[in-house]
């Protein structure tokens, strides 16, 4: 299946800034900050297309858990897919997000390359839009994430989601709440990072 996505990607998780999950000055990352990560990663589609349908101008937003000690540490995962979409790029989105449509891209997707445990795919309004350093994002009254101010490094800090090879910025999360079944917190101060993303199928 032939696909391209580019746009924004945004996401913000419990771990201290900066994430120790990231590549910081070339060096790769480790284990989460307390062994236990959940948090939200979300994609604003600006060009995109799967096949022939087109999802320029469309969301996406994944709310994760893993634990670093579990057997195998499968994420725990729940999609949330842009209301204003169709049926047929409804199923775009969740094949792009969900590794359905195969290609090079699921290899930077961790709940793609390990065991996972999908919660299930649900249509919510999203909206991710510059605010200040960083972005504000909400989907229904399930997320509210807020992050606008950077971290102070003298180097890189790259995100393996989006691509190592894709330089973004680090910031602290001015709100990260969450009430999405079976996930619920609400957090402030913790990492979030903003960079741009850009799947192909080749």
């Amino acid at each position: 299946m032939s696909y391209r996505v580019r746009g924004a990607y945004f996401e913000s998780c419990n771990c201290e800034a900066i994430c120790p999950c990231r590549m910081v000055g070339g060096v790769p990352g480790g284990r989460s900050t307390y062994g236990v990560c959940f948090g939200v990663l979300s994609w604003r589609i600006d060009e995109g297309h799967v096949g022939d349908v087109d999802l320029a101008g469309l969301l996406a937003a994944l709310v994760v858990r893993y634990d670093d000690d579990e057997e195998g540490s499968p994420w725990s995962v729940l999609l949330h897919v842009d209301a204003r979409a169709d049926d047929a790029q409804r199923e775009a989105l969740a094949q792009v997000f969900l590794g359905g449509a195969g290609g090079p891209h699921v290899s930077k997707l961790p709940w793609v390359k390990k065991a996972r445990h999908l919660i299930g795919v649900r249509t919510s309004p999203i909206e991710l839009v510059p605010d200040g350093d960083g972005y504000r994002l909400r989907v229904g009254s399930a997320v509210s994430l807020r992050a606008t101010v950077p971290v102070e490094t003298d180097v890189p800090v790259a995100c393996g989601i989006p691509g190592y090879d894709r330089v973004g910025r680090e910031l602290y999360a001015d709100e990260l709440v969450v009430d999405d079944e079976p996930f619920t917190w609400e957090l402030a101060g913790n990492c979030a990072y903003a960079s741009d993303f850009d799947y192909a199928s080749a």
